[in-house]
């Protein structure tokens, strides 16, 4: 049994430290906070005694490695599945996009053509466009590596009531970053994969309790194995002498070989110039810019949204997401603004006042309202800014033939996954980095492509 250390308590290094263990290793898990979870975590709000989210994550059909990692904590029972999304619409109910019966890519076609928000030319438009990436294939996006996803969508001819209401609710959630910024084949990923591969891909999974309580299950298996999490231990430096030894505040750590999952510029502050110089993989972690998501939990006297979550085109705040009732009759409604850079210097009450105005939009029965309590959660740093040019600073979870540390390994979701910055990405890094050390079993399966879409050329 070889002891392994694995830096940091988030999802991604609890999906290394349970495929080490799974291969008979012994993870020494290390975390400064005195929780699992990383960014995906929750905590007590001081104010009212209350367990929130930090914010909504979400799991999608196409997640294949987050739902196996939940598969292994047995939690996967946890997981709440909503097969339709709504958009908001008023003064109209909601539009509901909600697969049929027919083969993918075509499941959403009824669907979407009974869309309000869009007219017949904003639908012809954006059909023209998933066309376009179907026929390009999986690997024709890579062609588009280095330009925006809005070049793309000029070149498709969307129109601008299609690119406020359709695409960039999408686009921004998915990838923290608006069509204008986003390295286009980060965007084409979320849509020919989680739209237009398998009829479960796009089906949306959120969690029925506090994410903390996901990872719950983590400690108790790693002991079973020998394994450890040490909560409260903050890692001071990485010792380059030959071997591996992770300076602590509670001392030295020894292990043949360290696995990384903390962010970059965590990294970087870890890592010696010397072992910078000897790694390639260490050199350019400076250069990884971030981008910020804002969560915002509001408490109103009585219940002002009816359906499960709602999509809010065209406006300042993407997502709401009903919390459900207490035991008042007060509603939890959670707001997500991603790529919030213009909200992260605000005051929490201009805040609260954006956000409500956006609820009152979307939900009538929040027009006559205020919020009894407003809790806004700033993730200034919350995923990588995956603009053209980062796939070049992402890298792999072992040194390469051009020389690097051998007993080094990374993960993280900002670390060359192929994905965008989610957990699904940071659990595939994990998994990766465990299958680097072990030779055992790595990342899992894609859901296999549908015939009709293959056909097609989505292949």
């Amino acid at each position: 049994m070889k002891q392994v250390v694995v830096i940091g308590g988030g999802i991604a290094g609890i999906a290394t430290a349970l495929r080490l263990a799974e291969a008979g290793h012994r993870p020494v898990v290390i975390e400064t906070r005195r929780k699992l979870g990383g960014r995906a975590t929750s905590f007590v709000d001081p104010r009212t005694g209350q367990m929130l989210d930090n914010c909504q994550h979400v799991a999608m059909g196409c997640c294949t490695n987050l739902l196996d990692l939940y598969r292994r904590l047995g939690v996967l029972d946890q997981i709440a599945w909503h097969p339709i999304t709504y958009w908001a619409n008023p003064p109209h109910a909601p539009d509901e996009l909600k697969a049929s019966w027919l083969p993918a890519p075509g499941q959403f076609t009824g669907a979407f053509l009974r869309m309000r928000i869009l007219s017949v030319r904003d639908k012809i438009g954006v059909g023209r466009a998933m066309w376009a990436l179907l026929r390009m294939g999986l690997a024709g996006r890579e062609r588009w590596r280095g330009r925006t996803f809005m070049e793309f969508l000029r070149e498709t001819g969307q129109t601008a009531n299609a690119l406020d209401r359709f695409w960039e609710p999408v686009v921004v959630s998915a990838c923290n970053l608006p069509s204008d910024q986003v390295d286009a084949p980060f965007a084409m990923q979320v849509f020919q994969e989680g739209f237009l591969s398998h009829r479960f891909a796009s089906t949306m999974g959120l969690s029925a309790v506090p994410l903390l309580q996901l990872y719950d299950p983590a400690e108790a298996l790693l002991a079973k194995v020998g394994g450890e999490v040490r909560l409260g231990v903050s890692a001071q430096g990485i010792a380059f002498d030959g071997k591996r030894v992770v300076v602590t505040d509670e001392g030295l750590l020894e292990a043949p070989c360290v696995v990384s999952t903390v962010p970059p510029e965590r990294l970087s502050r870890l890592c010696s110039d010397a072992m910078k110089a000897a790694d390639r993989r260490l050199q350019r972690l400076d250069e990884i810019r971030f981008s910020p998501i804002l969560g915002v939990h509001l408490t109103y006297a009585t219940p002002v949204m009816t359906t499960p979550h709602l999509v809010l085109p065209g406006r300042g705040t993407q997502w709401l997401f009903n919390k459900g009732l207490d035991a008042q009759g007060r509603q939890h409604v959670h707001a997500v603004i991603s790529g919030a850079d213009a909200w992260v210097e605000l005051a929490e009450p201009e805040i609260a006042a954006r956000v409500h105005a956006d609820v009152a939009w979307a939900c009538p029965a929040a027009a006559g309202l205020q919020p009894t309590e407003v809790r806004s959660v700033k993730e200034k740093r919350a995923t990588f800014s995956a603009t053209p040019g980062f796939a070049a600073l992402r890298p792999g979870p072992q040194a390469d033939a051009r020389g690097g540390i051998d007993n080094l390994f990374l993960a993280g979701d900002w670390c060359d996954t192929g994905w965008p910055a989610t957990m699904e990405g940071a659990v595939r890094s994990g998994y990766a980095a465990a299958q680097a050390i072990t030779e055992a079993d790595g990342v899992v399966e894609d859901l296999p492509i549908a015939p009709l879409a293959r056909m097609v050329g989505l292949r």
